[in-house]
């Protein structure tokens, strides 16, 4: 059985919390930082666990997560 391929742009965006859980960065924070109050930039800097939806997909992109 060969090696499977990790897809790298997916192992920087996602990683494995120590109960097997993927979490992600919120989106928002990156420009654009003026007009967004503190309270709403303290939230994005937060980490977040993926979508049950989207979990088999980033996993399979993640072999060995």
């Amino acid at each position: 059985m060969p090696k499977l391929k990790t897809r790298k742009a997916a192992s920087k965006r996602f990683r494995a919390t120590g109960t097997g859980k993927i979490v992600r960065r919120k989106a928002f924070k990156n420009h654009l930082l003026e007009h967004k109050s503190s309270s709403k930039k303290s939230k994005f800097s937060k980490m977040a666990i993926v979508d049950e939806r989207d979990e088999l997909n980033v996993r399979l992109m993640l072999p060995y997560l």
